[in-house]
């Protein structure tokens, strides 16, 4: 069952970061961010090579010191004796001009700079500092993010335009200026860019903010001004589910208007919690607007006084999980099988409809109901599952169902 959608992206520039397109019609990238410390090699490998594996298609890395920028290319090293091919980005802020020119190499391992015109340096250092990575980005054929951050944004650009705006016979709002004082920040930054010979299409702009309002109303106007692709994000976003809703708002109502061309949910993960999470999140609002599809997805009732058992709870938790452990495998060995719906239904009400809506759907029994779960596949009722191991049952069935399915790559090749 695959997923069709009505929205017209923007025309963008097609910016090559690495080996993936972003822009110019490409589909909506998925990029994440680590938060180990960039010296620690191995425990940074780690973290790119999970990432990577939960579909991340862009890594972002932290290069603040002279060390984490040695460590920049052995990283890259590792990954790619993994035949980990993610491709990574360099965060920079304050010196990335100095660590630039102390460790070239850094410059040549990486797909892309990022670089806050916020941080770059103030005065008249400024325009030096952020022309030396500029131009070390275009020595080697680099990428660059020009990332504005409203908690980072250029205080001079900011104080000049309010003062102008003080000026006017009918001011603007300080929070209009403020968005207004992104945008230009971004767009003056992307213009001296290219003065200095960097190619427009290998330049990416994002503006973020942390109020879903606001990055709304500066995305639409960035997207009205300019061709150049765009990185969306809810910048500090949060925790949970607050991280999760408000960063779903944010990026669903853009995405829906075509904007957006890479996207990062940017989560703080709960205590213990897994990095990968913000690539799931990222992937699921893709899918579930019918954009991009990543994993087999389930779909399940919320439970009502019909369903005082708690196993078909477990048993949609269960699938969906394995279905999502399954992809490294099942993304290169089964294409197509990242379309397919999958359904978990409690009781009789909506249970057999529903089922029938799904690839594969089970409809287990309510309290007082017969106790047996017809499964339908394609829309058909193909057997009834009795007795303690229903579960099991049902995950061969669909395990079945991919492989007679999804024709293999595997099997192609021989």
């Amino acid at each position: 069952m695959s997923l069709t959608t009505s929205i017209v992206r923007r025309p963008t520039r097609r910016v090559l970061v690495g080996h993936v397109p972003v822009g110019g019609g490409s589909p909506v990238v998925v990029q994440s961010m680590t938060n180990t410390d960039t010296a620690d090699i191995a425990g940074t490998v780690a973290q790119v090579h999970a990432l990577w594996q939960a579909g991340s298609e862009l890594v972002r890395l932290t290069v603040n010191t002279e060390e984490t920028a040695r460590a920049v290319p052995v990283i890259r090293e590792k990954l790619d004796a993994l035949g980990c091919n993610v491709p990574l980005i360099g965060d920079f802020h304050f010196n990335g001009h100095r660590l630039i020119k102390a460790v070239p190499e850094c410059a040549e391992a990486l797909a892309k700079l990022r670089i806050n015109p916020g941080n770059v340096g103030r005065g008249a250092k400024k325009d030096e500092q952020f022309a030396v990575l500029v131009e070390a980005a275009a020595r080697y054929g680099k990428a660059v993010r020009i990332g504005v951050n409203w908690g980072s944004l250029d205080q001079e650009l900011l104080a000049r335009m309010m003062d102008e705006n003080a000026k006017r016979p009918q001011p603007h709002a300080p929070e209009f200026v403020m968005r207004n004082a992104l945008i230009t920040s971004a767009l003056d930054s992307a213009r001296r860019a290219e003065e200095l010979g960097l190619p427009s299409d290998r330049i990416i702009l994002s503006c973020k903010l942390s109020g879903v309002q606001d990055l709304v109303k500066v995305y639409r106007d960035l997207a009205s001004r300019s061709d150049y692709a765009l990185h969306l994000g809810l910048t500090e976003a949060g925790m949970g589910s607050k991280g999760i809703v408000a960063s779903s708002a944010a990026l669903a109502l853009l995405l829906q208007e075509g904007i957006g061309d890479t996207i990062r949910v940017s989560l703080t993960p709960q205590p213990g919690e897994s990095r990968t999470t913000e690539v799931q999140v990222a992937q699921e609002i893709l899918q579930v607007m019918g954009i991009r599809s990543f994993t087999p997805l389930v779909t399940a009732c919320p439970g009502c006084g019909r369903t005082t058992s708690t196993v078909f709870q477990e048993l949609a938790q269960n699938i969906q999980n394995w279905l999502r452990s399954q992809m490294p495998i099942w993304r290169k060995q089964y294409p197509g099988v990242e379309t397919m719906n999958v359904a978990v239904m409690g009781c009789v009400v909506n249970g057999p409809g529903e089922s029938k809506h799904a690839n594969i759907g089970i409809s287990l029994p309510g309290t007082g109901e017969t106790p047996v779960a017809p499964v339908y596949v394609d829309g058909h009722k193909t057997v009834t599952l009795k007795g303690d191991h229903i579960a099991e049952e049902f995950q061969a069935i669909v395990e079945d169902y991919i492989q007679q399915t999804y024709v293999s790559q595997k099997n192609d090749t021989q």
